[in-house]
């Protein structure tokens, strides 16, 4: 069990828990598959969820989800596609308010709204101005946490790093073998990490010297008081589970 203590949370889980490769693997071969959310919020106190990137969920699952976890359990959600990916932040005012709007239905599990770009977006002045937009929108509603996540180093730039941190939202530590990876850098009172696979994307696990290098990293953002998400996306073979489990305990940390 994690010793150290503070005021800031650590929350590490998978991204996406509805994996039928995990049968044997994490989940008993006799557990309901309706009963796997339960199972996995009792060994972890955050998900990020994939399935809201594909398919607007509908009140009532949120609903569902929020009531089958336990308290201080939190959902951080993939914005929808259409937002990041078909509509490249053009035009999507109506879009954005109806993923926003029926995320509330989590109330106090509603964790970051990850929104996640393909590697064409770059920082461009068009795009500044439209991530500008939709930053500002969020101001007045309800609290919730904004993390990005780039795939083109250019958006690692001075003029996207400064946008962010106008409006306390968080560059996503986003590590894979694809993709660029950002420098370690906080860009808001909370930290975002993704991890995708060391080696082969989706399909590789960390190390424990890995994890505890990043581990480290972690445990200083959390020193210094800001929060710390950090999700695995490697789910194949249930690396994801087993390596946020290690990754717990490589960090070492308690809330209060």
């Amino acid at each position: 069990m994690p010793t150290g203590s503070g005021a800031a949370r650590l929350f590490v889980g998978t991204s996406g828990w509805n994996y039928e490769g995990w049968r044997e693997v994490f989940y008993p071969d006799d557990l309901a598959q309706r009963k796997w959310l339960s199972y996995y919020a009792e060994r972890f106190n955050t998900a990020e969820v994939n399935y809201s990137f594909y398919h607007l969920p509908r009140t009532s699952t949120y609903e569902n989800w929020r009531a089958a976890t336990p308290p201080g359990f939190v959902f951080a959600l993939k914005a929808s596609r259409l937002i990041t990916h078909i509509k490249r932040l053009r035009g999507v005012a109506a879009q954005w308010e109806e993923f926003v709007t029926r995320a509330q239905a989590l109330g106090d599990k509603l964790g970051p709204v990850l929104l996640q770009f393909p590697p064409s977006f770059r920082q461009t002045a068009e795009n500044l101005q439209l991530m500008e937009d939709l930053l500002g929108s969020c101001v007045g509603r309800p609290a919730f946490r904004i993390a990005a996540e780039f795939r083109h180093e250019s958006c690692f730039g001075d003029k996207m790093l400064a946008l962010l941190r106008r409006h306390d939202a968080a560059l996503v530590i986003s590590h894979s073998a694809r993709y660029p990876v950002p420098e370690v850098v906080a860009t808001a009172s909370f930290v975002y990490f993704r991890f995708h696979g060391p080696r082969e994307l989706f399909a590789s696990s960390y190390s424990p010297a890995e994890l505890r290098r990043w581990g480290a990293r972690m445990r200083t953002f959390l020193k210094d008081g800001r929060d710390v998400y950090a999700y695995f996306n490697n789910d194949f073979e249930g690396y994801a589970p087993r390596n946020a489990a290690s990754l717990v305990k490589a960090v070492n940390w308690r809330t209060a």
